[in-house]
């Protein structure tokens, strides 16, 4: 079928949609218009001209389209049944495990460097200096020294309470900055995923190098399981944003930003909740120094486990797009 010929056949359909969705029109009665239906069959059409290359004005005005309905459709299955209830049981480990490849590049951004940073600083503990001042290092050595009645804070610190708002704070601002670095081309995700590697392996090889592994691994284990992994995350979905601009296919770059900001911000709103469940333990369990090691290790160990599955098992009954 020529463009022209499938531009006369569907541009009555097209336009009745778009003036119900943009409450404009007057022969469209809200009771008879099956969205969801209509959703589909625009999906398809959407496919047909690509497929068929026709010309990136019909393809943008179609995916414009497409994204004005996804967002209503999703509203209402939102008032209906879904909400934040169903997001976290099955929307937010979908969306994590549908950009799967984005994921794990986030996670080598972040992993290798911690580790090449951390054997480098645990063998030659002048290299902690490159990434932190005497001053940084000695206050470093405060914070997990075993004789402190709270951990992972210097003397004299704060109540738990004002830490936890600290930490959401200083967690949410990395792990936004991390996502927001993606507009840059995807460089600036990339440049704080390295970064915050390097300095989280810096700090853990000269923690250890210096003995102090009772207080470290201990106070880290339990709430690292949901903050470690959101900076990943809010990485990855820093990354879409990036391959968008980078190679945005047939879509103008406006066009391909847009469509991976909407799977961006599916990861994104789990990974800020990830940030408070860690501002959290990390403010009222993990700086406890009277908690025994044993069961800080045990229970950091369950919560690493309880992680992985949720974000390898949860939402799998439902049919989604991922791939």
């Amino acid at each position: 079928m020529r463009q022209r010929d499938f531009e006369n056949r569907y541009r009555d359909s097209w336009a009745q949609l778009d003036a119900w969705l943009k409450g404009t029109g007057k022969n469209v009665d809200a009771a008879t218009l099956d969205l969801p239906a209509a959703y589909r069959n625009l999906c398809q059409q959407l496919a047909v001209a690509k497929e068929r290359q026709y010309t990136s004005r019909l393809i943008d005005h179609l995916n414009q389209l497409v994204m004005a309905a996804h967002h209503r459709v999703y509203r209402q299955q939102t008032l209906r049944r879904r909400g934040w209830l169903h997001y976290l049981l099955a929307g937010f480990p979908q969306a994590v495990r549908a950009n799967g490849r984005t994921v794990a590049l986030a996670s080598a951004l972040f992993l290798l460097p911690a580790l090449v940073m951390g054997i480098g600083t645990y063998n030659n503990d002048a290299l902690v200096y490159a990434v932190m001042s005497p001053e940084d290092v000695l206050s470093l050595e405060s914070m997990y020294d075993p004789g402190n009645r709270v951990l992972g804070r210097e003397r004299g610190s704060d109540t738990d309470l004002a830490m936890f708002g600290f930490y959401i704070k200083n967690n949410i601002g990395i792990a936004f900055r991390t996502f927001a670095g993606g507009i840059l081309f995807g460089l600036g995700s990339i440049f704080f995923l390295v970064f915050n590697g390097v300095y989280l392996g810096a700090v853990f090889g000269h923690i250890t190098r210096v003995g102090f592994v009772s207080t470290l691994y201990p106070f880290v284990i339990g709430h690292g399981a949901f903050e470690l992994t959101a900076i990943v995350l809010a990485g990855a979905a820093g990354l879409l944003l990036g391959r968008s601009l980078v190679d945005p296919g047939q879509h103008r770059r406006s066009v391909a930003l847009r469509l991976a900001s909407i799977e961006a911000m599916k990861i994104l709103y789990g990974t800020f909740l990830m940030l408070v469940i860690a501002a959290f333990l990390e403010a009222f369990w993990s700086s406890s120094a009277a908690t025994p090691i044993s069961i800080k290790l045990g229970v950091g160990g369950l919560l690493w486990l309880l992680v992985f599955a949720y974000f390898s098992l949860a939402g799998r009954g439902e049919v989604t797009g991922e791939n």
